[in-house]
């Protein structure tokens, strides 16, 4: 199934890589400014700037020692909105120095310290100062309406204010940082890692002989190309594999096939001779049958030996092909005229049609011959007497077509298939008196040799027609 993400897709790697560090260090910044924002929420206080109506009112307790309501600051205090408080050694009040706002007439230890911590829900603000040489006054404390001052502290002071100790912070951003470089590890290497492990299972079965694999990649554009270039190579060794395979199927046909064809015109050789050289034939007319049985069987057996080493020789990487550009027109008829002997003893109807003007190719002039001597021959050997044999040459744009036809008795569409191969021959039948079946076989490789083709082609008065182009 394919990645839902399809953006990645053919987009180059460094560039996801790219983009991924990104999104890695937007994550990071969202991170830190989380941890921030858990650390704002939990400090006790919130740190503001002290906002105090009167900037020379002092709020500590300890200001207002000497003055004991008597004075400037203890006058700027009560016109604040505060007062002064005097506690005996108890926290109990004997005397209020200013307009008292609470009830309070005793502090308790554990009241009165909540009060001097200054939380924000506090009504008052609190401050105290240990009064000394009184015999009846102990503290002075100083009350304050939360409404008319705002507190700061000291950010050297902020440790203090928090619910939880500094390695704990430390701790948990160092975790959060942890984990956010696991993640996107695990997430860089599982985006090199998928494409990898297709590769490495499709060389695994390329390995174990399936040839047949083909691998598709959703990813960057090198893993693209790579997951191609298996392909390509799959395709490649499936191809050469199979070729390997049918050739040597192919060979071993071949193999098949020319040892019956020669075991058959041998054995016929050896026992007609058998019979010369033991004397069991004495009639003169019989002997001279038996010889000239005994040479057409020899000249079978040359002939067969003879396109073997024809075909053999095609195959070879010693095989040295001279093509070059010649006039094929004249070069056509001289090979016409070499076998009209054999096409006027068969009583053939020659239908020769060469233009004129010259007519240029690039071909081997043997291998050419070789080919209209190896088609015309097989029209004779397998069509009637009066057959009519048409050789035709037409200059096309970039190819110069023969045509070699016949209104004989055809090939059976059956044999279409195979009708190139080795040993097939036009009459289905194997019989002794057949030709070799390596004549079209040698025509169309003498034809591929020169960068040419060779096909078999059907018409409505001409079952039989080959088809040879070559390039111009």
């Amino acid at each position: 199934m394919k990645h839902p993400w399809k953006s990645r897709d053919n987009r180059p790697l460094q560039t996801s890589l790219t983009l991924d560090f990104l999104l890695f260090n937007c994550m990071l910044m969202l991170l830190v400014l989380g941890v921030y924002l858990f650390i704002q929420k939990d400090i006790t206080h919130l740190i503001l700037d002290r906002l105090i109506p009167d900037p020379n009112l002092s709020v500590e307790a300890g200001d207002y020692l000497e003055e004991q309501g008597e004075g400037p600051q203890s006058t700027r205090l009560l016109q604040s909105g505060g007062w002064l408080e005097i506690l005996d050694s108890g926290k109990g009040v004997i005397r209020v120095i200013g307009e008292k706002q609470d009830q309070v007439l005793a502090y308790e230890e554990k009241s009165l310290y909540l009060g001097l911590e200054n939380r924000s829900d506090q009504p008052f603000y609190y401050s105290i100062a240990k009064v000394e040489g009184d015999a009846q006054a102990a503290w002075l404390l100083l009350k304050i309406p939360r409404d008319v001052i705002k507190i700061s502290i000291n950010n050297e002071m902020l440790v203090s204010y928090l619910n939880h100790s500094v390695f704990f912070y430390v701790f948990l951003v160092s975790g959060l940082v942890l984990i956010l470089i696991f993640v996107y590890s695990y997430w860089v290497t599982r985006r090199i890692k998928k494409p990898l492990r297709v590769l490495n299972l499709g060389m695994k079965q390329m390995m174990e002989g399936h040839y047949n694999t083909r691998i598709t990649l959703y990813a960057e554009t090198e893993f693209l190309r790579i997951g191609q270039s298996f392909n390509y190579m799959a395709d490649v060794i499936e191809k050469t594999t199979e070729e390997k395979r049918q050739a040597e199927k192919s060979k071993q046909r071949l193999i098949v096939d020319l040892s019956h064809d020669l075991r058959t015109p041998i054995t016929s050789i050896q026992g007609y001779a058998q019979a010369l050289i033991e004397g069991r034939v004495t009639d003169p007319e019989r002997k001279t049958k038996y010889l000239n049985y005994i040479h057409s069987k020899s000249v079978q057996v040359t002939k067969l030996i003879q396109h073997m080493l024809e075909l053999l020789k095609l195959d070879s990487p010693d095989f040295i092909l001279r093509t070059e550009r010649l006039e094929l027109g004249d070069h056509l008829r001289e090979i016409i005229a070499d076998t009209y002997g054999e096409i006027e003893q068969k009583e053939f109807q020659l239908q020769l049609q060469v233009p004129e003007e010259e007519v240029y190719a690039h071909y081997d002039p043997e291998l050419f011959a070789s080919v209209i001597n190896n088609l015309i021959s097989n029209a004779l050997a397998y069509n009637p007497e009066g057959t009519r044999l048409r050789v035709t040459v037409i200059q096309e744009d970039t190819k110069v077509r023969i045509e070699i036809a016949d209104n004989g008795v055809g090939i059976p569409r059956e044999l279409w298939s195979t009708i190139f191969d080795p040993f097939v021959r036009g009459d289905e039948a194997r019989t002794a008196s057949g030709g070799t079946g390596l004549g079209l076989s040698i025509a169309k490789k003498n034809t591929e040799k020169m960068g040419g083709s060779l096909e078999l082609e059907s018409r409505e008065d001409e079952p039989t027609v080959f088809t040879i182009r070559v390039p111009r």
